[in-house]
């Protein structure tokens, strides 16, 4: 068989109607969820069971045997208990001897055990052909169709054709099988659904470290100051105000923190003149994990634009207009239009709606079922030509803010600056470095090295020796 019939074959499932029968060990709500969907997709399914009385919530198609008479049936047999329960198994390895055994459990604890639950079946039966799979799958997603869920079925094992089978059944369910190797990949896939938001954990804890600083320096600088030097209390900030300051600043920090290692990245590949040199440890899970840097500064964004919403309707702000208008009444005098004002008021407006509304883009792109459906230049297009555009808009934004507040005295706070001047450093410095790497004496020798070109190859003859490489 040569190698393109094989890859067809393997992508493919089995399309002979006749669909060869499947055992469940188990009675559970995983085991009874899957039992229901082999059924729906043409799979005869028995039950082995200790108790052989055929329970109500058992799928009425399904038959129900003891654990010895249902594994005769079967040649694939689906182990849905917990790892402590495999004892019992042992008694049956005469019969389980060259059978297909899928291991779909979990464990409570990351590496709770020396060995993976799929290495530990294995030792109990070595006759066996062991399998893990569908332990990322949840019973609730197999019941509600696996629309509002993960696809994604991580297999592996040691033998090839065992492992076939089971990516096949994968399929046939409507979900997609990646195949992660040997039976050695067990431990880990049994501990991916144990790790709690893995990639967002650095996003998050920075986020709050962020949070946590902006609103005790706001504190100091907009409740503590007034307070001390003009008696006058201004706690009630702590609801709308202070939070309405630190959404955005955190918002703009953390977008600029998306594409600064980008920007270092960059640097570090001139330096080095090659792409083949690992960046470091601490870059590269920076860049793992950019996604969820910006959807968390989305979230920060789209607080902003609800305060902000709300603060025609606050108390404080109705009593300062009130009194305002009062106050130039009993005068009889006007406020003349500033047409400066005006203009900087309406541009920083249009700013911030101009980003926003890119940013909306760009966590809209990042999504799964959006970001499969473009091609990597579209995807490419939008997260970097348009995302350096949103730090553009949302940098200018804050810079209109400011105004010429910079340089106002009363701005400076026990010389503290205010929280927005802060917040413009970090993107400054990715806008600056970026413009001064898109200069051609940079970003020519830079394109170069990201197409393979090095400046001091370890191999002069790399070239050639990847050419003949490829020719054999």
């Amino acid at each position: 068989m040569n190698k393109n019939s094989y890859n067809i074959m393997a992508l493919t499932p089995n399309t002979s109607n006749k669909r060869e029968t499947v055992c469940i060990f188990g009675t559970g709500d995983f085991g009874r969820a899957l039992g229901h969907k082999l059924i729906q997709s043409g799979y005869p399914v028995v039950f082995g069971s200790r108790n052989t009385q055929t329970p109500s919530l058992i799928p009425k198609d399904a038959e129900v045997l003891s654990h010895t008479e249902a594994a005769q049936k079967a040649a694939i047999i689906i182990i849905a208990i917990q790892r402590q329960h495999y004892s019992f198994l042992t008694s049956l390895a005469e019969i389980l001897h060259g059978k297909v055994l899928v291991d779909v459990s979990n464990n409570l604890k990351i590496n709770q055990y020396p060995e993976s639950n799929a290495e530990y079946l294995a030792q109990l039966v070595p006759g066996a052909k062991v399998v893990k799979a569908f332990n990322t799958v949840s019973a609730w997603a197999l019941q509600s169709g696996t629309l509002d869920a993960s696809r994604q079925v991580f297999v592996c094992g040691d033998d090839m054709e065992a492992k076939q089978m089971v990516m096949d059944i994968v399929r046939a369910l409507g979900l997609t099988p990646l195949d992660q190797g040997s039976l050695l990949a067990a431990q880990e896939i049994e501990n991916y659904p144990l790790q709690l938001f893995p990639m967002w954990k650095f996003p998050i804890l920075l986020s709050l470290g962020l949070v946590a600083f902006f609103f005790f320096y706001s504190l100091i600088r907009d409740v503590i100051y007034p307070y001390v030097y003009e008696s006058k209390d201004f706690s009630f900030f702590i609801a709308i105000s202070i939070p309405n300051r630190i959404c955005p600043v955190v918002a703009l920090i953390l977008l600029a923190l998306v594409y600064l290692p980008g920007v270092l990245a960059a640097i570090i590949q001139l330096y080095r003149g090659t792409k083949y040199s690992r960046f470091p440890d601490w870059l590269d899970k920076w860049m793992l994990c950019r996604k969820q840097l910006g959807l968390v500064a989305l979230a920060f964004a789209f607080l902003h634009v609800l305060y902000t919403l709300v603060i025609p309707i606050r108390s404080f702000v109705r009593w300062r207009t009130s009194n305002k208008i009062l106050s130039l009444a009993l005068k009889n005098e006007t406020e003349p239009l500033n047409t400066t004002n005006a203009w900087l008021s309406d541009s920083y407006l249009a700013l911030g709606i101009l980003g926003f509304s890119l940013f909306f883009l760009l966590g809209i792109t990042s999504l799964p079922s959006v970001s499969n459906n473009v091609n990597w230049r579209e995807f490419r297009f939008v997260q970097s030509k348009l995302g350096y555009l949103t730090l553009i808009l949302c940098t200018a934004h804050t810079l209109v803010y400011g105004g010429n507040r910079f340089l106002s005295p009363s701005s400076y706070r026990w010389y503290l600056p205010n929280a927005y001047m802060l917040s413009l450093i970090v993107p400054c410095i990715v806008l600056v470095v970026k413009f001064v790497l898109i200069f051609p004496c940079l970003d020519k020798p830079l394109t170069r090295i990201r197409q393979g070109w090095e400046r001091n190859p370890q191999y002069p003859d790399k070239s050639n020796y990847i050419i003949n490489k490829s020719a054999v």
